[in-house]
């Protein structure tokens, strides 16, 4: 089995980092536990460092992405491991994680069922994300926000620019690797109720999670974004135009404002997804002249 790194981000989890850390070096193989104690005020790195964990700190409190960061920075194998550390996710599943990473997976994320102990509101907004997000990439996305996920470390390395420091990384980084071509795939998990207290605010974050699908979905496929927009506007311009020649005889100022708006916003998306290719076409070149 390949080696790997397991990355936990944890602030203030001291009731439940011990033990996640014993149960992932007694279950796995992994060459080291990384925990990114991100500006913790209990003793998460405390007892972290005694369960055999390897440190790493940030001074003050970054945010879930930011320590993600942190962790990728300093892993020391090829393969990284990303779990949470409030007990949720089973140290048990990462043999199967590994496994889609051995058979030529890039990204490996472990999907929620619906048996999971998330709410019913929260179950909704996900599986919103997961179709928006399936829509924008052109593949199923089975669950665009777990924490629970395997990944090639050069790889995620390259899209670290990207990830924002919040809780929606998982977004972020899930899309750019549809967007980059690599391979992605699900596996189904069972996750745990949460032990302690939540560090997500759920409207605050649920909107965080929808404007990044969108800042994703335009430097991913801007076109499937703003070709929709242009032809219900031209649309809607159309049959007002229709309506006032059949009643009136006339051409009026509203259809001619919403036929231009049509059009600027269809060359936006054109120009957008031209600009897109072009960036990504440019870390293509840029991978193949360091393999050479």
């Amino acid at each position: 089995m390949l080696g790997f790194s397991v990355v936990i981000p944890a602030k203030n989890e001291s009731a439940t980092i011990g033990r996640l850390v014993s149960q992932i070096l007694e279950n796995t193989t992994c060459s080291e536990v990384i925990v990114v104690d991100d500006g913790s005020s209990d003793s998460t790195a405390e007892i972290a460092l005694e369960a055999g964990a390897r440190v790493l700190a940030h001074p003050y409190p970054k945010g879930n992405g930011a320590a993600i960061k942190t962790g990728a920075r300093g892993a020391s194998m090829d393969v990284l491991i990303f779990m949470d550390a409030d007990g949720q996710h089973d140290p048990r599943d990462i043999p199967v994680l590994i496994e889609k990473i051995e058979s030529g997976y890039d990204l490996v994320v472990g999907a929620r069922g619906a048996v999971s102990q998330a709410s019913l509101g929260r179950r909704l907004a996900n599986g919103f994300y997961n179709k928006l997000a399936s829509y924008m990439t052109g593949h199923r996305v089975a669950d665009l926000t777990s924490g629970f996920r395997a990944v090639r470390k050069d790889k995620f390395i390259e899209f670290l620019h990207l990830l924002p420091n919040g809780f929606s990384y998982p977004t972020t980084s899930t899309m750019a690797f549809f967007r980059a071509g690599y391979s992605v795939c699900y596996v189904p998990i069972l996750v745990h109720a949460r032990k302690g207290e939540s560090h997500i605010r759920p409207v605050q974050d649920g909107i965080r999670f929808l404007l990044i699908i969108f800042k994703i979905g335009t430097l991913y496929s801007p076109l499937k974004l703003f070709f929709p927009l242009a032809v219900s506007i031209f649309s809607t311009g159309l049959g007002y135009y229709i309506y006032t020649y059949l009643t009136a005889s006339r051409f009026t100022n509203m259809s001619a404002l919403m036929f231009t708006t049509a059009l600027t916003i269809f060359m936006v998306g054109l120009v957008s997804e031209q600009i897109t290719s072009l960036m990504y076409s440019g870390r293509t070149h840029s991978d193949s002249r360091r393999q050479k």
